[in-house]
């Protein structure tokens, strides 16, 4: 974390992934360092990273996903060096298109007796 510029996280929430970026770890983010998340809220320890904001300790946070969703921390929405939305990437029709093609796919799979190629495994939750 220290030597790195950018920081994008790409990883699903779980018990071993929740704040993973905890406030020890985003400390060692340079003043020049960005983060970015747009894969899960509880990944970030969200406080600690509004107080690194709040102090100039890193550039910037670019967020589309919030630890309390749907609720966004008021404090966030009060610095200037924060980008927010909403978790919206997958709002066009291809991509909502190809979910759709996926979930028929995964049932025929299930029907024909097959294991469907996107099943969830407990395990990993």
């Amino acid at each position: 974390m220290a030597r790195m510029d950018l920081v994008s996280i790409h990883c699903p929430h779980t018990p071993a992934t929740f704040h993973l970026l905890s406030a020890r770890r985003l400390k060692l983010l340079q003043p020049h360092a960005i983060l970015i998340n747009t894969a899960r809220g509880e990944i970030v320890d969200e406080d600690a990273l509004i107080d690194i904001l709040a102090k100039g300790e890193i550039a910037g946070a670019g967020l589309d996903v919030f630890e309390h969703e749907p609720a966004v921390n008021p404090k966030l929405l009060k610095l200037p060096n924060v980008v927010l939305l909403p978790h919206m990437s997958s709002a066009t029709v291809e991509s909502r298109v190809d979910m759709g093609e996926k979930v028929i796919i995964n049932i025929r799979t299930w029907m024909d007796g097959h294991r469907p190629p996107d099943r969830v495994i407990p395990a990993m939750l």
